[in-house]
């Protein structure tokens, strides 16, 4: 009788990565009020008035702060966005986005 040799079923997985991250900052400028920050940062990444005027507050001292993280895209958008709030205005309001280590 002929040996029968069976051979067990493998099933690969994809190994599917997580997006790299990337924060969004808020740089400080001397001539964008204050109010309109909070407004901008209320609007666009809907915070809290409180966490807005935290935020608009450590970038006022520092002259950066953190807003939040997201995948690339969403942050280059929301960070575009931002910007463009200030620009339609006539204020230098500045967001940028950069990887998160």
């Amino acid at each position: 009788m002929p040996e029968i040799t069976t051979k067990p079923r493998v099933q690969v997985k994809p190994q599917v990565e997580r997006p790299k991250l990337y924060k969004v900052i808020l740089i400080n400028d001397d001539f964008t009020p204050r109010e309109f920050v909070v407004t901008v940062l209320k609007g666009e990444f809907k915070l809290s008035e409180d966490q807005a005027h935290r935020i608009m507050i450590t970038a006022h001292r520092r002259g950066v702060c953190v807003v939040a993280v997201f995948t690339k895209d969403v942050a280059e958008t929301k960070a575009t966005r931002a910007t463009d709030a200030g620009k339609a205005k006539g204020y230098p309001l500045m967001f940028t986005t950069e990887p998160e280590e």
